[in-house]
């Protein structure tokens, strides 16, 4: 920007360049997605592994060449973005070949949401991330803004975002003095929840996704376990006499492998761990007159607002060591049509985790988030059992021709070890047909699902857009039916219920959604 920090004001008029600290956001942008681009090359680069291994002075100019290419582009982009806040719109021209022109209107900006990377808060300037109800064409981020201008900033956005009119000269006015003075137009604000560092351990336990990490280095795995026989034979360990059948009773092959595992387990446990403190460290839900805001992040600050009134579901997810333990995910979802493909261990902007509460937690922000609501106490009726022949219709044939394969191939023994494969599959059949479960009343709509976990989702009837009634030939013979419910979040859907039950739910919605003619925004 041309005037920075903390006491600068907003020309809204002119167009405003970055500050050159932007700079260094756009070269992470870059790193960031040439990293991501790796894990489609990983194939690549496994299958070139051995020539690069002959030649390792191929990766200095191959290095130098992408960091010099991603140094070029980023100040490029640098160079060419600008924006401007006039006429309760914000402007942003970006693009070096591709020109883009964004003209966003306070009225569509659904988040504001305020990012500090660490090199940012150094020099105490922020990202500002402006997401809209729309398209993901129609986003946002102004970069290298001063912290205190960026709160101005997104109040006066938040606080334009309620009306919708062209500017009087008095609008403007206002304008300039909530600009000016930081604490102008400030909602007071309510803690809701906080989380500590032992929450924080509990949710890198219960919820590990750095399965999704492993997946992508399968190509590497021969290559790896190399290494580690290699560094295993240096720290004088014999790994070849503790796995050797011959020389070891099968009870201590058995520990030996027991021992492996666990402690490979316990690795991906502690990555997991640290993932989540560095996700959610300072956790704090807050609340003002009409949004929800979460702060957290540890090298990046985070700060997520929510309008309440764009709320549309709130899912309680339980993994199966959080039924254990007593501990709940719960997710504030809103609009989905701008998450963002990116990091899955990300919150994403288009919704609100409070991760790894307890049932208590969960229960008090549910009723303040939808009053009147029953989910903590509601009874859910069962699906109908046809759900568990219809997943058999497939699997019992299925099963027939694998055993035929595995008997001409290994007798009795093939056939046996067909049979308990099929027969843990109707085990986990039977598991999610326990799980699945609905209820309603005068308000709202509750969902429960799941296999060894269970997820329970609840929305107000008066948020549904679209209603899908499904049912075959099969299924009206049997008075069944499958109901999808469409809202701004996606869809949701309830299978094999009761047809009356069905129609009822429905027509529910749709006669509530008629009558109230509520918007879901």
């Amino acid at each position: 920007m041309d005037n920075e920090g903390e006491n600068a004001t907003l020309n809204t008029h002119r167009w405003q360049k970055l500050s050159p600290i932007a700079v260094l956001y756009f070269i992470a942008s870059g790193i960031k997605l040439a990293a991501n681009n790796v894990i489609y090359l990983l194939p690549a680069i496994a299958i070139s592994y051995s020539t690069v291994q002959e030649n390792p002075q191929i990766w200095i100019p191959i290095i130098v060449g992408i960091l010099a290419l991603i140094s070029v582009s980023s100040w490029l982009q640098y160079f060419f973005y600008s924006f401007r806040l006039i006429d309760e719109t914000v402007e942003i021209r970006s693009g070096v070949f591709s020109k883009t022109h964004i003209d966003l209107p306070f009225s569509r900006i659904q988040n504001v949401t305020i990012e500090r990377p660490l090199y940012y808060r150094l020099t105490h300037t922020c990202c500002l991330q402006l997401d809209t109800a729309g398209s993901t064409k129609q986003e946002a981020k102004i970069v290298a803004l001063p912290v205190g201008f960026a709160e101005k900033l997104k109040q006066s956005i938040l606080a334009k975002g309620k009306t919708h009119n062209t500017p009087t000269e008095r609008q403007a006015d206002e304008e300039k003095t909530l600009l000016e003075q930081p604490n102008v137009g400030i909602e007071s604000e309510q803690i809701l929840n906080t989380r500590s560092i032992k929450d924080l351990i509990l949710h890198g336990i219960t919820n590990n996704r750095v399965w999704i990490i492993i997946g992508a280095l399968a190509p590497f795995y021969d290559n790896l376990a190399a290494y580690l026989a290699s560094l295993a034979e240096q720290l004088g360990f014999d790994y070849e006499r503790y796995f050797d059948a011959q020389s070891q009773a099968i009870w201590q092959l058995g520990l030996a492998f027991f021992s492996l595992v666990l402690f490979a387990t316990l690795i991906i446990t502690l990555i997991s761990v640290v993932g989540s403190i560095v996700l959610f460290y300072d956790y704090s839900l807050a609340k003002t007159t009409d949004r929800y805001i979460r702060r957290s992040g540890l090298f990046t600050k985070q700060e997520v607002t929510m309008k309440r009134s764009r709320l549309q579901v709130i899912a309680l997810k339980q993994d199966w060591l959080d039924v254990i333990l007593g501990r709940v995910n719960l997710e504030l979802k809103q609009n989905s049509s701008t998450e963002q493909n990116s990091n899955q261990l990300q919150a994403n902007s288009n919704r609100i985790l409070v991760p790894s509460v307890t049932q208590d937690e969960a229960h008090s922000i549910v009723k303040d988030a939808l009053p009147n609501n029953k989910l903590h106490d509601i009874s859910f009726l069962a699906i109908s059992k046809r759900f568990i022949f219809r997943q058999l219709l497939w699997l019992i044939p299925f099963n027939l021709l694998v055993s035929a394969i595995t008997f001409s191939k290994s007798g009795i023994l093939g056939i046996l070890v067909t049979q308990l494969l099929s027969g843990f599959i109707v085990f986990l059949i039977y598991c999610r047909w326990k799980r699945w479960g609905y209820a309603d009343d005068d308000e709202y709509i509750y969902l429960r699902k799941g296999l060894f976990g269970v997820d329970f989702y609840s929305f107000p009837k008066y948020k549904v857009q679209q209603t899908q009634f499904i049912q075959s030939r099969m299924m009206r013979r049997h008075e069944i039916a499958t109901i999808n419910i469409i809202m701004a979040s996606g869809a949701l859907s309830i299978p094999f219920i009761n047809q009356n039950d069905a129609k009822r739910i429905l027509g529910n919605a749709l006669f509530i959604v008629s009558k109230l003619k509520r918007s879901w925004m």
